[in-house]
């Protein structure tokens, strides 16, 4: 038996529609490219899984137009205070202070269902996507012409579609990335963990700390969360030979909970187990096929960076998969998804590996020496580091040859000023190529070069745009430069002082991009 479509060939088919599918139907969607996304669940989940979500992540919810519906269930995530095994304050982690680089509080906590549907209702607008829900991937093959998805339906028919690429969202189990035979390098790190969301009341609002907190006992590691409204999350690390099933039942969760609330303080919202592993894919393509989200990651979830990963590996490909598939650049472009994406995901599982190592450490003697240590690197008194500081800027791929410290970081977002109104940089700029320029300085680029690329000038300050604080400004004076090559997903190229490095970073830019 097979079902019939108004097409069997799309230019990208996206396996897994949950919110980094979503986000990669939503740009191709934009770009026009004809995708096809299916999902086997009809519904979203509807609980809670990821729970925060940061600045970069905002910035793109924004450059689709969804962020002000998103922000209706986001809240800020405020600072993590860690007490170690005799319960004293040893460090905070918090987010960096105002103003905002990014325009956007970097660090967020939010609801996820809703902000699903938000995603969801996106893509039902864009006429180039198809959305199939209730639809499996049950193989999956290719050949130098295209790729071939063989699906089928909850009714039992099954069709054939063909694509130019496939992108592999189908989640930590990812069936697509069993079929091609990638396996998961192990980061080392496995730990079981119950992770509990409560409907708190106001009973429970005023037994609970009013920040969120780290609580690094040896004998019960905790890790706790505020979300938006009433939401509050528990994490609790499960010790050896307790049974992980048995835990998340009702009266195991409320005997854990029980040093900070009772079941009368709140409704028990959601109770699942988890391993909180390091893993990361050896391979992210083969052939026409990528992989994407959790099918190509798994880090722990202590700076909460989980969906974030996801999300950036969406936007760091789709800008690529749409210069290819327009013919604007050379299917080899595609090569620095992987090469950029894994060694971030890497460099920055390690770090976020490190912080879960000191969270989960059981041997009351080695607690006692961490926080010792972790004191004496504040100069005896609590340090407070950022979540920003962890994230690392991207190291290899497509970036300027000549080496800055600015390459591959984030370029920031200012508030601009306009006619008494003030709007975020990238709803003046757009959000592809961009060139900013100092407006301070004498540096100019010629039309020629720029708009043979596609890419949008920008003058801030000076002369050009004026912002409202001075972060571009000082973004500058800090990489002694007065030009930024920004990419698409807002990851700086790389930078020039003077004419002659800008023409030189230009033609490099046009060389390796068409």
């Amino acid at each position: 038996m097979s079902f019939m479509s108004d097409a069997n060939h799309y230019q990208v088919v996206i396996i897994g529609f949950g919110p980094t599918g979503a986000i990669a139907a939503s740009l191709l969607g934009r770009d026009g490219i004809t995708t096809l996304a299916i999902d086997r669940a009809r519904e979203i989940y509807d609980k809670p899984r990821a729970i925060a979500l940061d600045h970069e992540i905002m910035r793109l919810f924004d450059n689709l137009g969804i962020a002000e519906q998103v922000s209706r269930y986001v809240a800020p995530f405020p600072a993590s205070e860690h007490f170690g095994a005799q319960g004293q304050l040893i460090r905070r982690i918090d987010m960096i202070g105002e103003p905002y680089p990014l325009g956007y509080t970097p660090s967020m906590v939010f609801t996820q269902p809703p902000v699903e549907q938000v995603m969801r209702d996106y893509v039902a607008g864009l006429p180039s996507v198809t959305v199939e829900l209730g639809t499996t991937l049950v193989d999956i093959r290719q050949d130098a012409n295209a790729a071939t998805v063989v699906l089928t339906r909850e009714d039992g028919a099954t069709r054939e579609v063909t694509a130019d690429y496939v992108i592999a969202c189908d989640g930590a189990s990812s069936t697509v990335r069993q079929k091609l035979g990638i396996t998961f390098d192990d980061l080392d790190f496995d730990e079981p963990w119950l992770v509990v969301d409560i409907r708190v009341n106001d009973s429970g609002v005023r037994k609970l700390p009013a920040t969120a907190a780290q609580f690094c006992n040896p004998a019960r590691p905790t890790t706790y969360i505020l979300g938006p409204g009433n939401h509050r999350r528990f994490e609790i690390m499960l010790r050896p030979g307790e049974d992980r099933h048995a835990m998340a039942q009702p009266e195991h969760v409320w005997q854990l909970l029980s040093p900070w609330l009772a079941p009368q303080d709140g409704q028990l919202w959601r109770a699942a187990s988890y391993r909180f592993h390091a893993l990361v894919a050896s391979r992210w393509r083969q052939g026409r096929v990528l992989l994407a989200g959790d099918a190509a990651h798994q880090q722990p979830p202590f700076i909460g960076q989980g969906m974030c990963q996801g999300l950036r590996d969406a936007a760091n490909l789709c800008w690529k998969l749409s210069r290819v598939l327009r013919g604007q650049s050379r299917e080899t472009l595609l090569d620095s998804y992987e090469a950029e994406r894994s060694t971030h995901v890497r460099e920055l599982t390690t770090r976020i590996k490190a912080i879960g190592r000191v969270i989960c450490e059981q041997d009351p003697a080695a607690a006692a020496a961490r926080d010792a240590r972790i004191l004496a690197e504040g100069g005896g008194v609590p340090r407070t580091i950022t979540r920003q500081e962890i994230v690392p800027p991207l190291t290899t791929g497509l970036l300027a040859t000549k080496p800055n410290a600015a390459n591959g970081t984030l370029f920031p977002q200012p508030w601009i000023l306009c006619d008494g109104e003030r709007a975020l940089l990238d709803r003046l700029a757009g959000a592809g190529w961009r060139l900013i320029l100092d407006g301070r300085s004498e540096l100019r680029a010629s039309d020629a070069a720029t708009g043979a690329a596609g890419i949008h000038t920008v003058s801030i300050g000076g002369s050009g745009l004026p912002e409202e604080s001075g972060v571009v400004a000082r973004w500058f004076e800090r990489h002694g430069c007065s030009a930024a090559l920004v990419r698409p997903d807002h990851y700086v190229y790389g930078v020039a002082k003077d004419t002659p490095e800008l023409a030189a970073l230009l033609s490099e830019l046009t060389e390796r991009l068409n």
